[in-house]
């Protein structure tokens, strides 16, 4: 599994909480670290989450990798003192537009698919498909994102639409990945799965650079 967070600050409560609670309390499993391990980037996950076996957790070191058994009700739950930390790539997108809900969900659906068979990328929304695209800013000034009015159906006749004739639905995928490469694979792979029939146009999501320094041209990556 992969976990992305904005900063490293507030990384290592969010994979407490996330492991805590979807890892620990899932029969059989155990949480390993995967990446190597830099001191002044390490999370502390399983020395934290040891406290869940109040004071009948025990240690077990091998090598260099600390490793805590805190008992659970079907055994033990085995999870890794630290995990390592890298800096990836998120937000890599790209739009489905279809001439229907439906054919635009059976595209995103077919692209997912693909993307789930390639190593070190994740889809972080459910199911890996977004209906709820967002664009920078918004008209409220708390706000930093809002929905994506070019591309919403329903409101076509009141803003400047980038949708085509006949254009039902939309449909958004996002890719995080361990490193640029990876993400490019995936969009890759994902937008020549997602050419379906009832899809009008695949585009993607352009910020004009405001949203960090990575930007997948979808030509230059399909040519």
């Amino acid at each position: 599994m992969l976990f992305f967070a904005f900063s490293r600050d507030s990384f290592q409560q969010a994979l407490i909480n996330r492991v805590g609670q979807c890892v620990l309390t899932c029969p059989t499993t155990a949480c390993y670290n995967g990446l190597p391990i830099d001191k002044a980037r390490s999370l502390k996950i399983g020395g934290n989450l040891r406290f869940f076996g109040d004071t009948f957790q025990f240690s077990k070191k091998l090598g260099n990798r600390r490793f805590w058994r805190v008992p659970v009700m079907d055994g033990e739950f085995l999870c890794e003192d630290v995990f390592g930390t890298v800096k990836g790539v998120a937000g890599g997108n790209f739009l489905i537009v279809g001439d229907s809900q439906a054919s635009a969900l059976a595209a995103a659906e077919a692209g997912v698919a693909a993307i789930r068979q390639l190593p070190g990328v994740i889809m972080p929304f459910p199911g890996g498909i977004v209906r709820s695209g967002s664009k920078v800013g918004s008209r409220y000034k708390k706000l930093k994102a809002s929905t994506n009015d070019a591309y919403c159906p329903t409101i076509r006749g009141l803003v400047k639409s980038e949708l085509p004739a006949g254009a039902g639905a939309v449909y958004e995928i996002v890719i995080d990945g361990v490193d640029l490469p990876a993400v490019e694979e995936a969009t890759r792979a994902g937008v020549r799965a997602a050419c379906r029939p009832g899809v009008l146009k695949i585009t993607a999501g352009n910020y004009g650079g405001k949203l960090g320094p990575f930007h997948l041209h979808l030509h230059k990556l399909l040519g």
